[in-house]
């Protein structure tokens, strides 16, 4: 079957739900699609953190005797399959051309332009969502287990003082009096108050594609397959029939480049896999915010489902079976710092994170295609970005001047 529709946005993550609220809070009709209902892949299996401050992006050394400690593969921040490598030497070249301080400060500028908004972009539509429940606005920590862990993280220090974002040193006695459950295994920690964090990230997401449906919008779960282009729009075929379309957006995350790769496409992008648990906290043991342990690469978060550790970065193809080998070898060191006992879950849960080796996200037009419409690759702050993301896709479509200037975002930075 073939249907006429105003505009499609394809992938129901936040920042596809977020794309499909602004566009409709600018009076289009918006039809979202997604094979899984709202909220339920990455956008559930994170952090729950919105970040609101500084940003370096992630990096890798560039001293090449730095990278001889990844091969025996045996780390707890980074796990590879060796098997994936050739198809992701490229992009982790250029990862390593966007680790220097320039680079880092560039590209961590222009994810910074909109860390400024992402905050209160979601508290403007959880209101409208009923959501606030969800939200605690209580920072966030990084704990540091020696002084040269600390020096290393130094870059994102100097650039809050540039910046006046605050953060506050705590030593283990400071911490504790905010954390009591925390053990004073390490030797400092950092408080960054410019953060917020959720302790349902799904369920929000859920609360913000209720409120798209409540509003008029049309969900559809289903597929999509192929994009078209046709003489007054597009075309996209689905699961379930063909939508023609005034306008698309893909905000398919780890699955973008599925729909975009047959239009000519080759974008430097990756998926970055990570896996999370939920684990009983003894007795009445709980965080009051996002922790980060920088000796060993993982987060935890006391969520509704539970303690919630979420490991570091995998390199694999995107579909191949899970290893979760991270989560088994930061588990004695989580048992080091928090009182945590049973998993709650069975297996742990997979996600994946789409990426681009500079670090920040493609949102735009298409650039050799109109009324196709890019939103993806937020990596690490899909979350926390969906929103404001949302927001300026809205306002390139809708012809608004944008909240923030969105020539860096632009897919044509590749090339």
């Amino acid at each position: 079957m073939t249907s006429e529709r105003d505009i499609v946005v394809i992938g129901a993550g936040v920042v596809g739900v977020s794309a499909a609220l602004h566009l409709q809070r600018r009076g289009r009709s918006v039809t979202l699609i997604d094979r899984r209902d709202p909220g339920e892949e990455t956008s559930y299996g994170n952090t729950g953190v919105i970040e609101g401050g500084t940003y370096v992006p992630i990096s890798m050394p560039t001293n090449p005797f730095e990278l001889i400690k990844f091969l025996p593969n045996t780390g707890t921040a980074m796990h590879f399959h060796w098997r994936a490598m050739p198809k992701l030497v490229s992009w982790l070249m250029q990862l390593r051309a966007n680790s220097g301080e320039a680079a880092l400060r560039r590209n961590g500028g222009a994810v910074m332009a909109l860390l400024e908004h992402a905050i209160a972009e979601h508290k403007a539509l959880m209101a409208e969502a009923g959501a606030e429940g969800y939200l605690r606005e209580t920072g966030w920590v990084r704990i540091y287990r020696n002084e040269a862990q600390f020096a290393e993280a130094g870059l994102e220090r100097r650039i809050a003082d540039e910046t006046g974002h605050k953060y506050t040193v705590l030593d283990p006695g400071q911490l504790r009096e905010i954390e009591p459950h925390i053990k004073p295994v390490f030797k400092k920690a950092e408080l960054w108050h410019d953060i917020a964090s959720l302790t349902d990230p799904g369920g929000t997401v859920k609360a913000y594609a209720a409120l798209f449906s409540k509003n008029g919008g049309t969900f559809e779960r289903t597929g999509a397959r192929r994009l078209t282009q046709t003489e007054t729009g597009w075309s996209v075929e689905t699961d379930s029939g063909s939508l023609q379309a005034r306008d698309v957006v893909v905000a398919l995350g780890p699955w973008a480049m599925d729909l975009l790769s047959p239009l000519g496409y080759r974008l430097p992008f990756a998926v970055k896999r990570g896996y999370h648990m939920h684990f009983r906290p003894s007795g009445n043991a709980g965080l009051s915010r996002p922790i980060v342990d920088m000796g060993y690469g993982y987060a935890a978060s006391s969520m509704a489902m539970g303690l919630r550790v979420t490991t570091g970065i995998e390199f694999a193809d995107r579909d191949a079976a899970p290893t979760p080998v991270q989560l088994d070898r930061i588990l004695p060191h989580v048992r080091e710092l928090l009182p945590i006992e049973d998993a709650l879950e069975p297996t742990p849960w997979m996600g994946r994170r789409p990426s681009f080796p500079d670090s920040v996200p493609v949102i735009g037009p298409a650039p050799r295609h109109p009324r196709l419409w890019l939103d993806f690759g937020h990596a690490h702050l899909g979350l926390t970005l969906g929103p404001i993301s949302g927001r300026l896709i809205a306002e390139m479509i809708t012809g608004e001047a944008p909240v923030v200037d969105p020539a860096a975002y632009s897919a044509a930075r590749f090339g």
